[in-house]
C-alpha cells in the first residue's frame, strides 16, 4: 500500500471514530471512553502527520529548506495575500509577484537583519482548503510550519477569515500556536503500571486519565501533572507530534481601507481595534468582517506594497521570538556594542559561551558582569546565570 493509500485509510478510521464520538452522549459514565476514542483519534493523527512527512521524500523543489540565522519565521496564508511581496521587502530575497494564485510553488527563504539578530523568512505557496489532503502542496507547507520557530498568518481585507481557517488547519496538524506546553512529567518505566500525582484537583476523572494514557501507548509511568488538565490538553502532553510555535496575524492591503484609517509610511501604530474593519472596510462584508476578526486585538494592519507598517511589523518579530543582546567587554572594561551576541530568552551564560564556540565555552568557568544584572560592576558570576537584554559580559 502507497504512503498516500495509508493517509487515505487512516482518514476513513478518523472519520468512523468521530462519528462514533457524535453517537455517544457525554456525562460522566462515558467520559473515559470518549476520552480513550479521542486519544485514539490523536495516535492516528500523528501517525498521518508522521505517513505525511515520509511521503515527501525529496520530491518538490524548495522544500528542504536548511535553517540558518538565529531564528526561523514562517509566512502563511491564502494565495495572492502578498506574502511574496512581504518577503521582498523585509529581506534580500526576490520571491516572484504576480496578482494571480500560487504564484509561488516551493519554499523560497530570505533574511532579515533586525537589531543585530539574523532572521531568516520562508515564503511558502498559498494555502487552500483542502491542505491536508495533499491539495495545493499543503501536506508540504504544514511539514515546513512545523519547524518554524514563528509562524505570520497573513491574509488580505477581503479574506480576514482566512486566519481562523490557517490556525485550524495548523491545529489539526499538531500544531499548537500561542500557548505553552502541558506541565506534565512523564517518567516511563519497565514495570509497575500507572501512577498519577497531582497537587491540583483535576476535572477528568482518574478512569480518564488512564483509558488516555494507556490509549497512547504508555503503559508503566511516573506521571506528575501539574497543572488542571483538559482532555485536550492531556492528550497534547503525551502525543509525539505536537509543537508550540507563537504566532503574528497579519492584515496586508491596509491601504485599501477607509481613509479614515489608512496608516502613514512606517507608522508603529499598527494595530487596530478588532472591530476597525467592521466599521471602515470599504470592500468586504462588514458583519462577515467583524464577526472574523472578533477574537483577536493583536492583529497587525499592513501594506506591503507602499510600506505601511513593516517597521512595527519587524518590531513584533523581534520581541515575539524572545530576543536578547548580551555584550562582550573587552580587557580594558568597555563594551562593544557594535556586535552583540543575540540570544533567546531563558538563555545560560554557558550558551552564550556556546555561541561563541563549542571549544570557547569548554574553556571557561566563570564570568564578570557588567550594567544588567549585575550587583555592582564586573561581578564574578556562575555560567548557568541566566543572561538578560543588554547584559554586559566577559568570560574568564
Amino acid at each position: 500500500m502507497s504512503d498516500f493509500s495509508d493517509i487515505d485509510h487512516i482518514g476513513e478510521q478518523i472519520s468512523a471514530i468521530q462519528k462514533e464520538i457524535r453517537d455517544t452522549p457525554y456525562h460522566k459514565g462515558t467520559e473515559h471512553h470518549i476520552g480513550r476514542l479521542r486519544a485514539r483519534i490523536a495516535r492516528l493523527k500523528d501517525k498521518q502527520i508522521e505517513t505525511s512527512s515520509k511521503s515527501r521524500g525529496g520530491g518538490g523543489q524548495g522544500y528542504a529548506v536548511k535553517h540558518q540565522g538565529d531564528a526561523t519565521v514562517i509566512l502563511i496564508g491564502p494565495p495572492s495575500a502578498g506574502k511574496s511581496t512581504l518577503l521582498n521587502r523585509l529581506t534580500n530575497a526576490r520571491s516572484r509577484v504576480a496578482p494571480y494564485s500560487f504564484t509561488t510553488v516551493s519554499v523560497i527563504p530570505g533574511m532579515m537583519e533586525y537589531k543585530n539578530a539574523r532572521i531568516q523568512i520562508l515564503d511558502v505557496p498559498g494555502l487552500i482548503e483542502g491542505a491536508e489532503e495533499g491539495k495545493g502542496r499543503g501536506r508540504e507547507v504544514l511539514s515546513v510550519a512545523r519547524g518554524a520557530d514563528l509562524i505570520i498568518l497573513m491574509t488580505d481585507i477581503d479574506r480576514p477569515e482566512a486566519i481562523e481557517r490557517i490556525k485550524a488547519a495548523l491545529e489539526r496538524n499538531g500544531i499548537r500556536l500561542d500557548i505553552v506546553r502541558p506541565n506534565i512529567i512523564v517518567d516511563k518505566k519497565v514495570s509497575g503500571g500507572l501512577i498519577i500525582h497531582s497537587n491540583i484537583k483535576q476535572d477528568l476523572t482518574r478512569e480518564t486519565f488512564k483509558s488516555v494514557i494507556s490509549e497512547l501507548g504508555i503503559k508503566n509511568a511516573e506521571i506528575t501533572i501539574n497543572e488542571n488538565l483538559s482532555l485536550e490538553r492531556l492528550i497534547d502532553a503525551l502525543s509525539l507530534n505536537r509543537v508550540y510555535t507563537p504566532s503574528i496575524s497579519v492584515i496586508n492591503k491596509s491601504d485599501m481601507l477607509n481613509k479614515e484609517i489608512i496608516m502613514q509610511p512606517n507608522d508603529n501604530v499598527t494595530y487596530l481595534p478588532a472591530d476597525a474593519l467592521a466599521r471602515d472596510v470599504s470592500r468586504s462584508d462588514a458583519s462577515g468582517t467583524h464577526q472574523a476578526l472578533q477574537a483577536g486585538n493583536d492583529i497587525s494592519y499592513i501594506s506591503a506594497v507602499k510600506d505601511y507598517g513593516l517597521d512595527h511589523l519587524k518590531e513584533r518579530i523581534w520581541e515575539t521570538l524572545g530576543f536578547i543582546n548580551v555584550y562582550l567587554v573587552r580587557l580594558d572594561e568597555e563594551p562593544n556594542f557594535n556586535s552583540p551576541i543575540v540570544m533567546k530568552k531563558g538563555a545560560s551564560l554557558f550558551e552564550v559561551a556556546q555561541k561563541i564556540g563549542p571549544d570557547f565555552a569548554e574553556e571557561r568557568t566563570h564570568a564578570k558582569i557588567w550594567a544588567i544584572g549585575s550587583k555592582f560592576p564586573g561581578q564574578e558570576v556562575s555560567l548557568s546565570l541566566q543572561a538578560l537584554d543588554g547584559m554586559q559580559v566577559r568570560f574568564i
